[in-house]
């Protein structure tokens, strides 16, 4: 019969004395975090018939994070994704144990965003949410944050100043490197256009301006058509985008610098041939995925949603240990490109 591990076994294999392993299991003194971890993966790794009882005081000894989450477009696969990412990062999480509130607003009113974000009070530590750009949110934002709960933007910045941190991409390099691709992929000048989703969303209006200012500076040879405001709806992009190719002989690219790019894609593959119109969308899903592997799009920016969620994982509880902060904070993330040939 195989021995059974003991209490020297657990030291030797973590490369702690006997008494810090006691001291793990009885809870008798603070052994740091580090320490106790390696006190646990050894038991585990060993079969240490304790090794339960010693999860359950790593679990006493870790803080907990209410993670309150408001997004929206509860059925897009973008969304969907972005919530599967927060439910991994709040279980892979180090240093504290993540609760996760997550909600969907029932639309991109202000007002919906406004009621939920204010909902989390007594519910989250912390509130992050991928808000429109208003009033009534910013009011959300320094409510909460008057009762010492630190917000959050993603992917969008709202509440400038009063907020606590950006998370996502620099939406100005965003837009100029849709622009720059279209320039260099269209095989002769002509004219491009660009769809944002709304007048309240900042990071669309930043798209929009590297969009033009990049041609401006590197391809004044293009004509870059009035913005077209699609309510990040399929139907609207679909109708426009027809519209745009039937009016527009000489379009030759066109960016979609919000949601809707399903409509995009879809009208383009209705009256043209693969790689003759050049269009450029945001977040990888398996229609933009499909339309970069048939020719109809020339590439996909995606924002790396991993690494998003683990990084507000660590900003959240790193704000509600110091108290919302009066400086705000921008947290850039490289974006993802890409191309047909790297699907």
């Amino acid at each position: 019969m195989a021995r059974r591990p003991t209490i020297q076994d657990v030291a030797k294999a973590a490369g702690v004395s006997q008494a810090t392993v006691d001291r793990v299991l009885n809870g008798r003194e603070n052994v740091r975090e580090e320490t106790a971890r390696r006190v646990y993966e050894a038991a585990r790794r060993i079969g240490y018939h304790a090794t339960p009882l010693i999860a359950q005081r790593l679990q006493a000894e870790i803080p907990v994070l209410r993670m309150g989450v408001v997004l929206h477009k509860e059925k897009q696969a973008f969304y969907q994704a972005f919530a599967a990412e927060l439910e991994a990062a709040a279980r892979r999480a180090t240093g504290v144990r993540v609760r996760l509130v997550l909600e969907f607003a029932a639309s991109q009113a202000p007002s919906d965003f406004a009621t939920l974000m204010l909902g989390m009070r007594g519910r989250a530590d912390a509130v992050a949410a991928s808000a429109v750009t208003h009033p009534d949110v910013t009011d959300a934002v320094t409510s909460l944050k008057s009762a010492g709960i630190p917000c959050f933007a993603l992917l969008n910045d709202f509440a400038p100043g009063v907020r606590q941190s950006y998370l996502g991409l620099n939406n100005l390099k965003v837009g100029r490197i849709a622009a720059s691709m279209i320039g260099l992929a269209a095989h002769r000048p002509g004219k491009v256009a660009v769809f944002v989703g709304g007048y309240r969303w900042h990071g669309h209006e930043l798209r929009e301006a590297g969009f033009r200012s990049w041609f401006r500076e590197f391809a004044p040879q293009f004509q870059v058509l009035d913005t077209l405001v699609n309510l990040e709806t399929r139907q609207l992009t679909y109708e426009a985008t027809l519209d745009l190719l039937s009016r527009q002989k000489e379009l030759r690219g066109i960016y979609c610098a919000g949601g809707g790019m399903e409509g995009a894609i879809a009208a383009l593959r209705e009256i043209r041939k693969p790689h003759e119109v050049c269009l450029v969308v945001n977040e990888l899903t398996p229609q933009s995925r499909g339309a970069l592997v048939d020719g109809f799009a020339t590439m996909v920016i995606a924002t790396p949603l991993s690494q998003l969620c683990d990084d507000l994982v660590r900003l959240m509880a790193e704000a509600v240990r110091s108290g919302p902060s009066e400086v705000a904070g921008q947290h850039f993330l490289r974006p993802e490109l890409i191309l047909p040939e790297s699907v």
